[in-house]
């Protein structure tokens, strides 16, 4: 069972492999928009789950008043 676990952990060559494709296909000036992107990204989804909560509770709060 450990054996399998361990087979898809991806190895360094595996992640350097990656990363080198990467940069080939978007080049090194992309790439940081385009991890600038993703984080913004992140953070809008964090925002809404947050704000989502919030509704959440607000409707609980209102239906213990009635």
């Amino acid at each position: 069972m450990i054996a399998n676990i361990l087979l898809a952990v991806p190895g360094i060559w595996s992640i350097a492999l990656i990363a080198i494709v990467i940069l080939l296909i978007f080049g090194g000036k992309k790439i940081p928009e385009l991890m600038r992107g993703l984080g913004s990204g992140i953070k809008e989804f964090k925002k809404g789950v947050k704000d989502e909560d919030a509704d959440l509770e607000d409707s609980k709060e209102i239906e213990d008043k009635k």
